[in-house]
C-alpha cells in the first residue's frame, strides 16, 4: 500500500532524513519507533505532503506521491493526525467534525461517535476546553471523516494518562478491523508494542532497525541503544 523508498528531507538548510525506507501493507498497524527528536514526525510530515522530500521515492497503491499537495493526498485516502492535535478551539466537537467530512460511504459522524462515546457526550462543547485524551479522539475522528485508507498516526500517546492510552488502543485496533491501515510513530514504545505487528527504529533521521515485534522485543542493543528502554 505505501512503499517509501530512499527519502531525504530537509528544513531549509538542516537535513533531518536520511536514506529513509519503510512500507505499510494493508490491514498493518506499522510502528515508527524512537526517541524524541529522532525524524519520527519529519517522516510522517514527508508522506503527508507537508514537508516534500528533496531525494526518494514515495508511492501509494502503486502511484507515486512524492511531491503531492497534502490536501490532494487525503483525497487520494491518506490522512494525517498530527502530534499537536491543532483542532478547531472555538468550534464545538460536532462542528470540528462536519468542516472536514469529504463525502464518502465509510465514515459520518454517527459512526466516529459509536467509536469515541465520549465525544458524543461533549458534541456540543468547544474544542478548546476539551481534555487531552479528548482532543486526541476529536482529531482522530476529524481524519476519520476524510475516508481514509492509509492513517498516519503521529505520538497519539503523548501527555496521556496510562488509562485513556489504553482506551485509546482499543479504539486504534478497532479502525484496523475497519481495513485501515496505519503507520503509527510512537516513543511510548509499551503502548505501541500493544498495537503493531512490524517496527521501524529510527535515530538521528536514520532507520536503524527493522523487524517484527518479537525481533525487536528480544533486540536489547537496539533497544537500549535507540529506545532508551
Amino acid at each position: 500500500m505505501l512503499s517509501v523508498k530512499g527519502i531525504h528531507t530537509y528544513y531549509g538548510l538542516s537535513h533531518i532524513l536520511y536514506d529513509v525506507s519503510l512500507e505499510v501493507s494493508k490491514g498493518e498497524i506499522v510502528g515508527l519507533l524512537g526517541r524524541n527528536g529522532a525524524g519520527k514526525s519529519t517522516t510522517m510530515r514527508s508522506i503527508a505532503g507537508l514537508t516534500p522530500p528533496r531525494q526518494g521515492t514515495i508511492t501509494f497503491n502503486g502511484e507515486p506521491i512524492g511531491g503531492k499537495s497534502a490536501y490532494v493526498l487525503v483525497r487520494q485516502g491518506i490522512a494525517y493526525v498530527p502530534d499537536d492535535r491543532r483542532v478547531f478551539a472555538g468550534l464545538s466537537v460536532d462542528d470540528n467534525l462536519e468542516i472536514t467530512y469529504r463525502r464518502n460511504d465509510e465514515w459520518h459522524k454517527e459512526r466516529i461517535y459509536d467509536l469515541f462515546p465520549a465525544l458524543k457526550e461533549i458534541k456540543d462543547r468547544r474544542a478548546g476546553n476539551l481534555s487531552g485524551g479528548e482532543q486526541q479522539m476529536l482529531t482522530i475522528g476529524r481524519s476519520l471523516m476524510t475516508g481514509p485508507e492509509l492513517l498516519l498516526l503521529d505520538e497519539p500517546a503523548e501527555g496521556l494518562a496510562p488509562l485513556i492510552v489504553r482506551d485509546l488502543e482499543r479504539q486504534i485496533l478497532k479502525l484496523r478491523e475497519a481495513g485501515i491501515s496505519i503507520l503509527l510513530s510512537e516513543q511510548n514504545i509499551k503502548s505501541a508494542m500493544n498495537l503493531i505487528e512490524r517496527a521501524y527504529v529510527i535515530d538521528n533521521g536514520r532507520i536503524r532497525f527493522h523487524g517484527t515485534v518479537a525481533e525487536l522485543e528480544t533486540n536489547e542493543e537496539v533497544k537500549k541503544k535507540y529506545l532508551m528502554v
